[in-house]
């Protein structure tokens, strides 16, 4: 497997890539649903923790996926194999997803499926440290390093006493490997590719904050709920999936990928994107059963459940995005982030925290016309 080069002209995602994505589509609507239910019942710390802690799962073994496939996708046949080998792991660690969020416990299928997607990325890896001898350092440090990770995330599940000092430690070493591996020699991923493969997942995510609200919609106009009592959370609700893609895609990205210290920052800091993205649909569902009196949490709590994610979104973006270049607009992230945290307390919630992020994208349009195209005459 020789290394792809990061300058090629036109770089897109393949087909291959597209349905591992869609794969992800179920381990993510899962976790969602587990956050959802866990919070509408009162139980949002428990909730919270063991939905970051199956997200982890999921973004980890995306985007290991990812950034290999961006230095060494030849779409031969192997390749294409144990890449469907990973996907067969993420279904299984989707089935799992919902024993974990009861019993807030590691089970055989996360922790299995897991496993089976970080060991098809080993074979990967050894087919690398066959093929390029520049590189060939690189991948046996990632292939050893993920085989010892992977033995002891199966080892955990023998001492589940131990189970989240374990998790965290286990996390730390694994997001350490690519850090310590690359350092050998770092590999040739491509810039526009890792920016398009990103955007790709935000639009998953996002996709699936709309499914989450919906399916919460449609409960309840079955159980007999009246919409004209759902119509400010319906509205909100769309001014802020919209919103949050219209902040996303603002600007291209590719750009601040110049170096693998800052990719790793941008790469590593997407797990609070993409986890606040998803938890936000989550809150709207909660904010729609709230609304019909079919949860034990109250409004504040419920536009909690909508203004925490969308709150920690918007400060992602504005430490990964915004901030590094954006010198005009570059206060309106946290600025929206603490307006949006005040909603719950008037009663409004869902609607205000559209308008917040509506206002908050006419802004930055307003301010890049003026200043940006001001400039360019």
């Amino acid at each position: 497997m020789v290394a792809r080069s990061p300058h090629e002209v036109h770089r897109a995602a393949t087909p291959l890539e597209l349905f591992f994505d869609l794969v992800f589509v179920v381990a993510i609507a899962k976790a969602a649903a587990g956050l959802h239910h866990a919070v509408a019942e009162l139980h949002a710390v428990e909730g919270l923790i063991g939905y970051l802690m199956v997200f982890f799962a999921i973004w980890w073994a995306w985007m290991a996926f990812t950034w290999f496939a961006s230095a060494y996708d030849n779409d031969d046949v192997p390749y294409r194999l144990l890449v469907f080998v990973q996907i067969a792991g993420a279904l299984l660690l989707a089935a799992g997803i919902t024993a974990m969020f009861e019993t807030r416990m590691p089970n055989v299928a996360v922790v299995g499926g897991y496993v089976i997607m970080r060991i098809a990325l080993v074979v990967q890896w050894l087919r690398v440290s066959a093929s390029d001898l520049e590189r060939r350092s690189t991948a046996r440090r990632y292939a050893v390093g993920i085989v010892i990770l992977q033995t002891a995330w199966v080892g955990m599940l023998l001492i589940p006493q131990y189970w989240m000092a374990g998790f965290l430690v286990l996390v730390a070493l694994d997001v350490a490997l690519p850090v310590w591996a690359e350092r050998a020699s770092p590999t040739a991923w491509h810039p526009h590719h890792i920016a398009e493969r990103y955007g790709l997942l935000t639009l998953i995510v996002l996709g699936e904050s709309i499914l989450s609200a919906h399916d919460a919609i449609q409960s309840a106009l079955t159980a007999g709920a009246a919409l004209s009592g759902l119509v400010s959370i319906i509205i909100g609700g769309l001014l802020i999936v919209y919103s949050m893609w219209w902040v996303y895609f603002d600007r291209p990205v590719h750009d601040l990928l110049t170096s693998i210290q800052r990719a790793f920052f941008w790469g590593y800091g997407h797990y609070f994107v993409f986890a606040s993205a998803a938890a936000a649909g989550a809150g709207l569902a909660v904010a729609v059963d709230a609304a019909t009196h079919t949860a034990k949490i109250g409004p504040v709590g419920a536009g909690m459940a909508v203004a925490v994610p969308v709150a920690t979104y918007l400060l992602s973006l504005w430490v990964l995005h915004d901030r590094p270049d954006y010198r005009h607009t570059r206060a309106f992230g946290p600025i929206a982030a603490v307006l949006v945290l005040l909603t719950p307390f008037t009663g409004y919630g869902v609607p205000l925290t559209g308008a917040i992020l509506a206002l908050l994208v006419g802004s930055k349009l307003f301010i890049y016309r003026h200043h940006v195209h001001g400039a360019a005459h």
